[in-house]
């Protein structure tokens, strides 16, 4: 292989990486649409709330082991 296609390659790669790193630069400072950022809550909000009925079933579950004992 002749060292003009090395060099290419080595360029073309460092040009694929050098542009994915802007492109996180840039799309870090992207904000979230409201309706984007009600959405994320209210899913945080149901899956607390399946967490915590799941706790307090776990819960009921021992204390009836417990009882049984």
């Amino acid at each position: 292989m002749s060292t003009g296609w090395v060099i290419f390659i080595v360029v073309i790669v460092l040009g694929i990486i050098l542009s994915n790193i802007l492109l996180l630069k840039q799309s870090a400072n992207m904000k979230l649409p409201d309706s984007v950022v009600k959405a994320i809550k209210d899913k945080k909000e149901k899956e607390a709330l399946e967490q915590q009925k799941q706790l307090e079933e776990e819960q009921a579950q021992q204390q009836k082991n417990q009882d049984n004992k």
